[in-house]
């Protein structure tokens, strides 16, 4: 019995039979999928030791399939082998490098395949990193906590120096706002009192006019 179930999820037959094909004898069994939907369902039912997934493919794209193994922690430990006719494809969802899968260009040949694969399985291996947030401006990553480094303190204190060499500066503002206000107020007033005195001589004319 085969110890390593391989899924291969491709819309064309050929590519499917070609990787059976390819594959030494009587280690690995082979599953074929012939569209994304298939293939996710395989992925959800069978323990798989290696999947190759065609990035354009019916019903769901290989883009969401990929979606799917990535939200899912259990899913990305299975080895990922992304195919592709034309890289640029691939590469506009998911740029380069390809650190936890790899990547096979089609046409390939059975040297091509068996290196991908190995690539596949090694680069599963890895420790994905994943940062935590542990609080507002501390990041933890790989269980250390980073903190805001002395430069931003630097930054910090001396924007607190600069508003205390500022402060008497608005303060003297304030005051000379206020004194300009108070000349107004003294203008206006003399204004006022000069206007009730010409209201004055005003009427008085007026009631001598009427005599």
């Amino acid at each position: 019995m085969a110890s390593n179930k391989i899924l291969v999820i491709d819309d064309t037959t050929v590519v499917r039979v070609k990787v059976r094909e390819m594959l030494p004898p009587g280690n690995f069994e082979v599953i074929e999928a012939k569209d994304g939907l298939e293939g996710l369902n395989f992925i959800l039912q069978e323990k798989l030791s290696l999947i190759m997934l065609d990035f354009i493919l019916p019903k769901m794209s290989g883009w969401e399939v990929f979606q799917q193994l990535q939200a899912q922690p259990e899913l990305r430990k299975i080895p990922l082998v992304i195919m592709s006719g034309r890289k640029e494809e691939v590469t506009e969802k998911i740029p380069e490098p390809f650190e936890y899968f790899e990547f096979l260009g089609k046409p390939f040949d059975q040297k091509q395949l068996i290196g991908a694969i190995k690539s596949a399985m090694a680069k599963a291996k890895q420790t994905r990193p994943e940062p935590v947030l542990v609080g507002a401006g501390v990041t933890a990553k790989n269980g250390t906590a980073s903190v805001p480094n002395n430069s931003n303190s630097s930054v910090a204190t001396s924007s607190v120096s600069n508003n205390t060499v500022q402060a008497p500066t608005v303060e003297a503002a304030s005051s000379t706002e206020i004194e300009v206000l108070n000349e107004k107020i003294i203008k206006m007033q003399a204004e006022i009192e000069s206007l009730k005195k010409q209201l004055t001589q005003v009427v008085t004319f007026i009631k001598q006019k009427i005599k």
